[in-house]
């Protein structure tokens, strides 16, 4: 398996992309517009970039790794010959599922269909398939170069073999992968979602400010960045989709999304991605200050 499509060109597939590609791997990139592919393209240089000056790779480094990924409009031709196609559309439940239908009509029968969804049923996806045991959850972590876990995710269909070949596949780039059930936001989400939700109610209730609780959190609990900024790192509609399959999935309000993140996500205030959610940013610089609405 030297050969592989991502689907997707945002910061998860660009990411994506960019790792195997780093990796040796042929990789086809496919969106559904130029405009799209070419942002992709230009993230990915940008941080080879950073890479070379962290002398990790050499310019020709770059230059190869570049000349390895291929952009596509047209899923059936970016998919044809590889031996894993790897989803990371938006996390929106119907366009995966839509693209999995697709992927089962024109993927050769081993070709392995993955996806790198943060919440959605695993098992749900490869139920539009005409082979659920190739399918599995492949979830990289963001930014996808630098972090070194994959939550390997098994369906109740997927095959030992399936699990195998995507362990041993993570591993050739030097990620450490973790195999888990299938489950709401499986084990990481589970967990961190509704721990960014509680810092959210927090601020919503009055009980501090953003950069207090943020605060709180990194000296206290050693964490690299507070709830509320990594909230807007991930983008706060993202949260809320993984927030909103939580809530559906375990009908229980332990998992009910905060009034203010709805909110935010309404006013379209989600983060970096739009320039302002909790914190406000200077584009192209590392600067942020507090939002002015929490000020």
């Amino acid at each position: 398996m030297k050969k592989v499509a991502v689907i997707g060109s945002g910061t998860m597939g660009n990411g994506i992309a960019h790792t195997f590609a780093q990796y040796g791997f042929e990789v086809s990139l496919i969106d559904i517009n130029n405009e799209a592919l070419q942002r992709g393209l230009k993230t990915i240089s940008t941080n080879l970039d950073k890479q070379v000056k962290k002398e990790v790779l050499t310019e020709a480094d770059k230059t190869d790794i570049l000349n390895r990924i291929t952009t596509f409009i047209d899923l059936k031709t970016g998919v044809t010959g590889v031996g894993l196609v790897i989803e990371a559309a938006t996390e929106n439940q119907e366009i995966k599922l839509d693209i999995f239908k697709q992927l089962s009509d024109i993927c050769g029968n081993e070709t392995i269909l993955a996806t790198n969804t943060s919440s959605i049923s695993i098992s749900q996806i490869a139920s539009v398939t005409n082979r659920p045991e190739n399918v599995i959850g492949m979830h990289f972590m963001n930014p996808v170069p630098l972090m070194k876990l994959v939550e390997v995710i098994k369906g109740k269909n997927t095959s030992a073999q399936t699990i195998q070949t995507i362990m041993q596949l993570s591993r050739q780039l030097e990620k450490i992968p973790v195999e888990v059930n299938d489950a709401p936001g499986f084990v990481a989400n589970r967990i961190l979602m509704p721990m960014i939700n509680e810092a959210i109610f927090t601020l919503y209730e009055g009980v501090s400010g953003v950069g207090e609780i943020d605060t709180v959190m990194k000296l206290g609990m050693a964490h690299p960045m507070g709830p509320l900024q990594l909230a807007d790192f991930i983008g706060l509609d993202v949260c809320l989709a993984i927030m909103n399959v939580l809530y559906d999935g375990f009908k229980t309000d332990k998992y009910a999304p905060c009034p203010l993140l709805i909110d935010l996500v309404n006013a379209k205030q989600l983060g970096i991605k739009t320039g302002s959610g909790f914190y406000k940013y200077t584009p192209g610089s590392k600067d942020m200050v507090v939002a002015d609405r929490f000020v």
